[in-house]
């Protein structure tokens, strides 16, 4: 009886209890825990490049660039003074370019791209199209 007099601490009993069957009832759904939100069907996954967010600044581009080119399955010498991606030789294409590296390295996960909030996974060729087109319609300069 003394749940009856303290009945607010068993809000979160209940809204843990509400939280696993809602996991519970998505993973029987589908097979995989958590939704399908992050999964990326395998014809997918070729047309999926990781960009740099033109918004981020120089010093944190600089950071996923030392990150991304010291990974194991990275080589970044293309973006090397002599290397044939060097040109143009610009902070935002070089991180770009590593990061695009890490990502494909580390498999395509969504979360592959994320670089503390600086990547973008982006569904056309960066190569083919400027960087304007390749941002997400719900994306504005502000938010990029």
């Amino acid at each position: 009886m003394e749940i009856a007099r303290y009945p607010s601490a068993c809000l979160p009993l209940a809204f843990a209890l509400l939280l696993c069957l809602a996991v519970s009832t998505e993973s029987q759904s589908d097979g995989h825990i958590g939704g399908n939100q992050d999964q990326i069907r395998a014809d997918d996954v070729q047309s999926r490049w990781c960009i740099a967010k033109p918004s981020a600044y120089n010093f944190e581009l600089l950071r996923n660039m030392d990150y991304s080119c010291g990974q194991n399955g990275v080589d970044c010498g293309q973006i090397q003074p002599g290397g044939s991606c060097f040109r143009p030789d610009t902070t935002f294409g070089h991180a770009s370019y590593a990061m695009n590296l890490f990502f494909k390295a580390a498999g395509k996960h969504p979360w592959d791209c994320h670089f503390n909030g600086t990547g973008i996974v982006v569904t056309q060729d960066p190569c083919k199209s400027p960087v304007e087109t390749l941002l997400p319609g719900n994306f504005s300069n502000n938010d990029v």
